[in-house]
């Protein structure tokens, strides 16, 4: 009996050889299954490069960048610098028209007429004094004492002003701030102080028991007055 051609049988080392090269045709061989990758030479060398090349130009943001903001912050003072300094130039180039204007009022009678034309603050105080001590008088009250008050060396014009205290009724109270309003020079009323000095009556089993004769103070009013007014000093 002929055995088929190209067949070996089942115990022959031959047979065995042929089942295993037919069961795994595709199977790498082991030298080619142990062997490493290998990494393309050329793409380390443009990582490294890149990376030798990427650090010189971090370490110059880092220090152009601080450098840039301060210059920007700078210019921006400069700015503002240039726009205060011509702002400035403008206010003194129109100073010697406001002192020619300022000369022409002072030297106006009309002007003149609103403010006390002493030496000093001081004799402008002694005769702001005067003045006022005259208009209570001439209201009908009584004036009680009469203060001449400091003045402030840095205000100009300086500000003359007096405290005056004085006594008598609601009418002639008004009379004398009326005097002031329509005073001059000017007067102006900065501080008013108004006490009454009528006695309160006893009272005798819950009634009031009304005085037949009435005091001489009663409706009568004790008031404090602070009055100032400006004064052109150095006999402008």
């Amino acid at each position: 009996m002929n055995e088929p051609v190209g067949l070996d049988a089942p115990g022959s080392p031959g047979g065995a050889t042929s089942l295993v090269a037919d069961a795994a045709p595709d199977a790498p061989p082991p030298e080619a299954a142990a062997r490493p990758r290998r990494t393309r030479p050329g793409v380390d060398c443009i990582v490294a490069w890149g990376a030798l090349l990427l650090l010189p130009v971090l370490l110059a943001l880092a220090i152009a960048l601080p450098w840039w903001q301060r210059l920007q912050a700078l210019d921006a003072d400069y700015e503002r610098g240039v726009d205060q300094l011509y702002r400035y130039q403008r206010l003194v180039a129109t100073l010697p028209g406001l002192r020619a204007a300022l000369a022409r009022e002072q030297s106006n009678e009309d002007f003149k007429a609103f403010y006390f034309n002493a030496e000093t603050p001081a004799l402008a105080g002694a005769r702001l004094q005067s003045e006022v001590q005259e208009m209570v008088r001439a209201a009908g009250a009584r004036p009680i004492s009469t203060q001449i008050l400091p003045t402030n060396e840095e205000e100009q014009p300086p500000r003359v002003r007096i405290r005056i205290q004085l006594q008598g009724t609601t009418d002639e109270l008004l009379d004398v701030l009326h005097r002031i309003e329509s005073a001059q020079p000017f007067l102006f009323v900065e501080q008013m102080s108004i006490r009454s000095t009528a006695p309160r009556a006893p009272r005798l089993r819950g009634r009031t028991i009304r005085r037949r004769l009435m005091p001489r103070n009663v409706g009568q009013l004790t008031v404090r007055l602070d009055i100032f007014g400006y004064a052109l000093g150095g006999g402008a």
